[in-house]
């Protein structure tokens, strides 16, 4: 008896049926823009038809936001710990500018392309759904390590500042739509960042 096993003709079900469905709706949105992705196109993407998106997502537009937040948690920035503040935010900084580049430039060509419109949502709306400005802990690891050490004193610095330098680099990435500069990120560090923890030292 001939049986065909292929991973193309088994059935997914749950989780891995809509992981692939949202990684199907990413790979599309990358490779067509928002403006073309369809809910058909998707579908054929991922071998399946279109109720079986529709089952799950009731237009192509929750199905983008969603497939931008599935493509955000499989591919999670890089937290390095070196042993010191400086280095360790290079490093992460480093990582944030790597790992979210494209998928800044992706969302804001969805956001330029119609996502803003079809939605009636503001740029401050859809950067809550996508960005990354509510999806940290109030105070981060890399900040944390260095309160831990005596680097830093947590308590006397404020959030504004703790901010800045991811702040600055989500401005340039979304700016230049690309990786923001080694000598760019060490200026944000050095030049900004430091003089102002340090100067609350007590």
């Amino acid at each position: 008896m001939v049986t065909d096993a292929s991973p193309a003709r088994r059935r997914r079900h749950g989780e891995q049926l809509e992981a692939a469905l949202l990684t199907a709706a990413w790979a599309e949105l990358v490779e067509v823009g928002y403006a073309r992705l369809t809910m058909g196109s998707v579908a054929a993407r991922a071998g399946t038809s279109e109720p079986v998106l529709y089952r799950r997502w009731t237009n192509k537009d929750q199905l983008v936001f969603a497939a931008m937040e599935h493509h955000r948690e499989a591919n999670p920035v890089p937290d390095p710990d070196t042993g010191a503040l400086r280095t360790d935010l290079l490093a992460h900084l480093t990582a944030v500018s790597e790992t979210l580049a494209c998928f800044y430039a992706i969302a804001v060509a969805a956001a330029l392309s119609g996502l803003l419109s079809d939605t009636g949502l503001t740029p401050a709306q859809v950067r809550e759904k996508v960005m990354d400005a509510q999806r940290h802990p109030p105070v981060r690891a890399v900040y944390q390590r260095a309160h831990d050490r005596g680097e830093i004193d947590l308590g006397r610095i404020p959030a504004a500042v703790l901010a800045l330098p991811f702040d600055l680099v989500r401005h340039d990435m979304l700016m230049d739509l690309g990786p923001v500069p080694p000598a760019r990120i060490e200026s944000i560090v050095d030049d900004l960042f430091l003089p102002l923890a340090l100067s609350r030292r007590p």
